[in-house]
């Protein structure tokens, strides 16, 4: 005996129908996540304002996570949907700045700002895609130079004044040898003067 539904042709083609467009309707949405990342790899001084520059496109208004990974450990810089308000760590308040396509911007970096950087960004179906920026911060060493000009600076005017100083000296000199010879002179003649 068949059963009930094996008779019955009308319903079984609309049902299949459906069932494979729902199907192509969940793989096209599930491909529908794609990440640009322009700048895989980033080189940073101390104090520059830097921008993790991403592109993504996908269907509807996704979830927008970056996470900040380095030897110091992983910590979750900042979550939003474009459009909304930014969720910011804590360790990233008035730091971080969010654009609707995904990228953000830090502010005044720092070497222990060096690392890897995670966005993810997650479609409302689910689906995800994940990239990665990595962020060296190398210091300028501003101290280092200050001190080459300050220890340049000190040996000028240590130069000028034993310049100076040797000037002052060989003026000396030459006023005592002037009046010694003089005086000289003036003794000899005297001596010149007094009969023998």
């Amino acid at each position: 005996m068949r059963p009930p539904w094996c008779g019955r042709r009308t319903h079984g083609i609309p049902l299949g129908l459906l069932a494979l467009w729902v199907a192509a309707a969940r793989c096209l949405q599930s491909h529908g996540v794609s990440l640009y990342i322009p700048r895989s790899a980033i080189n940073a001084t101390v104090q520059e304002d830097i921008l993790l520059s991403v592109e993504y496109s996908c269907h509807g208004v996704p979830t927008i996570e970056w996470k900040y990974t380095s030897n110091w450990g992983e910590q979750k810089i900042v979550e939003w949907k474009p459009g909304t308000p930014a969720n910011v760590s804590q360790s990233h308040t008035d730091r971080v700045c969010t654009f609707d396509n995904g990228s953000i911007q830090l502010f005044g970096v720092g070497v222990r700002d060096s690392g890897y950087y995670i966005i993810t960004v997650t479609e409302h179906l689910g689906s995800r895609q994940f990239g990665t920026i990595m962020l060296h911060v190398s210091e300028i060493r501003y101290e280092d130079l200050h001190f080459v000009a300050v220890f340049f600076a000190l040996l000028a005017a240590v130069a000028v004044v034993l310049i100076s100083f040797m000037w002052v000296c060989n003026q000396c000199v030459h006023k005592f040898q002037r009046k010694r010879r003089h005086k000289l002179r003036g003794d000899a003649r005297g001596l010149a003067m007094i009969p023998s």
